[in-house]
């Protein structure tokens, strides 16, 4: 089986992924602007790793921490 065949396109978690994305993009300006390297990669990872987990409710669990790394992390 392929893995075009095994994505889940739902509308849910598009929705769910594309605004962790969103975030992912905004904090990934936000690194570059001041020059901070935890926005960065956290916005990096917020933007990819939707692609790689398939439920809404644990692409909303995962981007959860990853914010709330983000924000700890930041100073």
């Amino acid at each position: 089986m392929s893995r075009c065949a095994m994505l889940n396109l739902s509308p849910a978690t598009l929705l769910v992924g594309g605004l962790f994305s969103l975030i992912g993009m905004g904090a990934i300006v936000f690194g570059r602007k001041t020059e901070r390297i935890v926005p960065i990669v956290g916005g990096s990872a917020l933007t990819v790793f939707p692609m790689f987990v398939d439920s809404p409710l644990w692409i909303a669990v995962v981007g959860t921490a990853i914010v709330l790394g983000i924000w700890y992390f930041l100073d």
